[in-house]
């Protein structure tokens, strides 16, 4: 809220308020390296969200229906991105792409972004394949359906929904992102919030409390649709 009403503030420092304004927003519209930074940001999220997405969706699948030697160690492994902090994730992969010398780009940070956007999409996956009934497969098997005619036939469909929640949600984290993104980053790749932290350091200026203020709301826009599409998905289930 002091975000959005500040945004408005037609002074040029946050502090003080000198009257009802748009032009910061009207700057921020105007301002080429909002949006340079805007597209290497989409970059990064949606091909490191895509390519989760899939190998995400064959973990969960994976670690629920096969039993294979060292599946409690590699479940553990799988999901410790969700709890190692995010500047952990980010030394070690500096370290690591510095050891093998790859040299960091876009593509070295999208590497990173999937790193944790793949943990959230497999968690929420697993947890939709949990409640699902696990004979609607074997069904399918039994009337002639092949595994990969059953797979994509029958429990994709199931599925979609919790794909599509963990997707979005891995989305909105990977564009919030900053000290990933800043560790692993080549020269001339500045995403969005490395751009907003750069502006930051000598004082928050009106039009990144705009800028500010769109992020919030897009956030929450693909946060609410997230939990929208999960809840749409257990409602089918239920009626089925």
């Amino acid at each position: 809220m002091i975000l959005a009403v500040y945004s408005f503030n037609a002074s040029r420092f946050s502090t003080t308020w000198e009257g009802f304004s748009f032009k910061w927003y009207q700057t921020l519209f105007s301002d080429s390296r909002i949006f340079e930074s805007l597209q290497d940001s989409l970059t990064v999220a949606l091909v490191s969200v895509g390519i989760s997405a899939v190998l995400g969706t064959m973990m969960a699948v994976g670690l629920a229906k096969f039993r294979f030697p060292g599946k409690g160690l590699y479940l553990g492994i799988a999901y410790l991105p969700l709890i190692i902090p995010d500047i952990a994730i980010a030394v070690a992969t500096l370290v690591f792409l510095s050891s093998v010398g790859f040299p960091l780009s876009l593509w070295t940070v999208v590497a990173a972004h999937i790193v944790f956007c793949l943990a959230y999409v497999a968690v929420v996956v697993s947890t939709r394949l949990t409640n699902l009934d696990p004979h609607l497969e074997e069904a399918a098997l039994d009337l002639g359906a092949s595994p990969l005619q059953a797979f994509i036939k029958v429990l994709l469909p199931e599925l979609m929904p919790a794909i599509l929640s963990g997707s979005l949600l891995a989305f909105v984290l990977s564009m919030d992102d900053l000290l990933i993104s800043s560790f692993t980053a080549g020269g001339g790749i500045n995403t969005l919030p490395m751009l907003i932290f750069s502006r930051v350091r000598t004082g928050v200026k009106p039009d990144i409390n705009a800028l500010s203020v769109m992020l919030i709301l897009v956030s929450a826009f693909l946060a609410i649709a997230s939990e929208y599409v999960r809840f749409r998905g257990d409602q089918h289930r239920l009626k089925q």
